[in-house]
């Protein structure tokens, strides 16, 4: 009855591999309503595991049939989720090892991103005051090349006047958002996804909803200038974080550049 007690060194990685996938899985899923639903699944699998093992035929059988025959609803609720992890995975620069360590996060030490996060808020709070709309795409892990393309390719260094210029009214560039990989804006009047989220509240314009777009389909996040209140919103995983005032703001963003 109790023959599956029999534990080799094998059970053991097994375990820890499948331990490992899980927590990537959960990260993943982190903050997210799919996280309420992977927890809820998760527990099925387990009782049925625990059901099989001690020779519960009817249970095990029953709850087998439903993870089997899940596998299609499975990939319906969590397209959002399997669309960013397998764009994270397919954008992988095999030809250059920093590129490759950023994507597999486990096999590094801690790598930060190169950005000067002061002169690109101070400027953005300059865009608040003068209620100058701006929206800048900051890439993390995932290559966003697929959205330079989009766009006119640039290569410059991050400074305030070079931001100014680039987001002024009259500017050919300003339409559209900038896409910055680590002190470089590399493209301008790039045009982004808008999330499909209908329960956004109204007043947020097109700006919002494309930095909720992207972060939704990719681990970027956003930085937003309104035109119209010249509040500036931070946005990661499709969702806004909130923060009182710029130092911890600028802190936040340091965090997930990390």
């Amino acid at each position: 009855m109790f023959e599956f007690l029999d534990f080799r060194f094998v059970d053991l990685l097994d375990i820890l591999l499948v331990a490992f996938l899980l927590f990537n899985v959960y990260k993943l899923l982190k903050g997210t309503v799919a996280i309420n639903i992977f927890l809820g699944i998760a527990i099925v699998f387990l009782i049925y595991k625990t059901t099989e093992a001690l020779h519960m035929e009817m249970l095990s059988s029953l709850l087998g049939n439903l993870i089997s025959g899940g596998a299609i609803a499975l990939i319906i609720i969590f397209h959002p989720e399997m669309r960013k992890f397998l764009l994270m995975l397919g954008s992988t620069n095999l030809k250059g090892r920093k590129n490759l360590m950023k994507q597999l996060k486990f096999l590094r030490a801690e790598i930060t991103i190169d950005l000067d996060v002061e002169v690109l808020l101070h400027t953005c709070e300059k865009f608040g005051k003068s209620r100058t709309g701006a929206l800048i795409v900051i890439e993390r892990n995932s290559s966003l090349d697929f959205l330079r393309e989009r766009g006119d390719k640039m290569k410059i260094e991050i400074n305030g006047p070079i931001l100014e210029s680039i987001f002024y009214k009259n500017s050919p560039l300003h339409d559209g958002a900038i896409v910055v990989r680590e002190n470089q804006v590399i493209a301008t009047r790039v045009v982004l996804p808008l999330s499909d989220n209908s329960t956004l509240p109204k007043r947020f314009g097109l700006r919002h909803r494309a930095a909720i777009g992207i972060t939704e389909k990719t681990d970027a996040m956003c930085l937003v200038v309104s035109e119209e209140t010249g509040e500036i919103s931070f946005v990661v995983d499709g969702e806004f974080e909130l923060y009182n005032g710029l130092n911890e703001l600028q802190e936040k963003v340091r965090m997930y550049l990390s």
